[in-house]
């Protein structure tokens, strides 16, 4: 959720239980709901849609699961609405926090996040107050360890699909794209057979902060925490560099 430990993220978050898996399948069944409802059923005239699938794909959600969930929300039974809803804070030492929900209870959520800030000793802002400090790019997380292409070779076949920015790591790659490159980009790696870790359009700091206070770390680790466990938080982003 923060800091450079993308990939150890994802990957904590995939050895978690069965409940934390459920809870992903449920944030993405409410993602295709309403990108169908906001540009229809077909992800190849439907750029949320596709971004969306390729983020369900590479969370191994079952393509029967993902054709259920197009297909409900295309019909007429279906009248839960639900509305996306972003909020902005600082957390301890002025961290700052992007929180993306989608609610059907905008009172509920609002309540719920506030709450989250002030357990953990920070403070809602206004729109704007720290998303600024952040690049809305699409970002795909490739596991070296099931990745048999040589890195020169996976960084020109990104390329050439449109990527703009190709990082090694120790024991992953990061690629960056524009927000609306992200599916041209998924699509050369499923076509290439080369499995992702992670692929979603995200918000990436500029530049990161360190906390050396651990009263600071734990207090945001709750704030966190909490934010984590609402089943109306789609995403968290922070600028915090944990060490």
């Amino acid at each position: 959720m923060s800091g450079h430990s993308k990939f150890a993220n994802i990957k904590h978050k995939k050895e978690k239980n069965d409940a934390a898996k459920g809870k992903i399948f449920t944030i993405i069944g409410r993602e295709i709901a309403v990108a169908v409802k906001e540009g229809g059923p077909d992800p190849a005239n439907n750029y949320k849609l596709a971004t969306v699938i390729a983020k369900a794909k590479a969370n191994n959600m079952p393509n029967d699961t993902i054709e259920r969930g197009i297909k409900k929300a295309s019909g007429e039974g279906n009248n839960v609405v639900y509305e996306h809803v972003t909020y902005e804070g600082y957390g301890p030492n002025g961290i700052a926090i992007i929180v993306e929900t989608l609610t059907d209870n905008r009172n509920r959520t609002a309540a719920n996040v506030r709450s989250a800030f002030t357990k953990g000793n920070g403070s809602i802002g206004t729109l704007g107050c720290v998303s600024f400090m952040f690049d809305e790019k699409g970002q795909v997380i490739i596991d070296k360890e099931e990745c048999d292409m040589d890195s020169d070779e996976l960084m020109m076949l990104v390329l050439d699909a449109g990527a703009e920015d190709f990082n090694e790591e120790d024991d992953s790659y990061e690629i960056l794209t524009a927000p609306d490159g992200l599916m041209d980009v998924t699509k050369a790696l499923e076509d290439a057979g080369i499995p992702m870790a992670s692929a979603e359009v995200t918000m990436i700091p500029q530049n990161y902060v360190s906390l050396t206070d651990e009263t600071a770390v734990k207090n945001l680790q709750k704030t966190l925490d909490l934010l984590e466990d609402d089943d109306d938080v789609q995403n968290v982003y922070t600028n915090w560099e944990e060490e």
